[in-house]
């Protein structure tokens, strides 16, 4: 087993996922979002899984719909920290 690959927490899809579709990554330089994924994930729990399709058999979209609800506001409080910093 290799730990980096075979084991991933289902946040950072989410993360990922949502600074897409608020295209983040088309107005962001490289570094600020790596900084925003860190200051969002680390506002979010871990939830390790090994594969996506285990998401969908094992929550409900209650639980789906929460952890979206919960990056969207991770995000945003972890825009407004790197907005908040002045430019490099």
């Amino acid at each position: 087993m290799i730990l980096d690959t075979d084991i991933h927490n289902f946040y950072e899809h989410l993360v990922l996922k949502e600074i897409e579709k608020q295209g983040l990554d088309r107005t962001l330089p490289a570094h600020q979002l790596a900084d925003l994924c860190c200051l969002a994930l680390n506002q979010l729990p871990s939830h390790y899984i090994r594969h996506e399709v285990d998401m969908l058999y094992f929550t409900t979209e209650a639980e789906r719909t929460e952890m979206e609800q919960k990056v969207i506001a991770s995000l945003r409080r972890a825009y407004d920290q790197i907005q908040a910093v002045p430019a490099r």
